[in-house]
């Protein structure tokens, strides 16, 4: 198997809306090359987009411990655990996502939404 024409090949199906199409192709490359983290996020957000958010979880938590600085799999995971409807969960993983690249709104954006959802209402 020439995994980087898959690699395109899934990136090619992510782009163009069918995440799950993408899942397929990423997943017996994330199997041949585990340490790749390319191929592991993209496979991460294409579970996530394709709303099979057990899985999103269980790849992003592999990222993190590969790599704990990595603030966008840390954002992810806590996007994640609060579809998952675990606000609690979601919020350690926001925060430190927030505190490492305080000027993404998307970030800040997410957690001030979740600590809204823990803390009744109010920010």
């Amino acid at each position: 198997m020439d995994l980087l024409a898959e690699y395109r090949r899934a990136t090619m199906f992510f782009e163009a809306g069918d995440p799950t199409g993408a899942a397929r192709l990423l997943e017996p490359i994330v199997e041949a090359e585990p340490g790749n983290s390319s191929v592991r996020q993209l496979l991460a957000r294409a579970y996530f987009q394709s709303a099979q958010l057990t899985r999103a979880e269980e790849q992003l938590r592999e990222l993190i411990d590969r790599d704990p600085s990595d603030h966008y799999a840390h954002h992810v995971l806590g996007r994640t655990l609060e579809r998952l409807n675990r606000p609690v969960d979601a919020l350690r993983y926001l925060r430190i996502a927030a505190a490492m690249y305080s000027t993404n709104a998307d970030y800040t954006a997410a957690l001030h939404r979740v600590e809204a959802k823990v803390n009744g209402g109010r920010a």
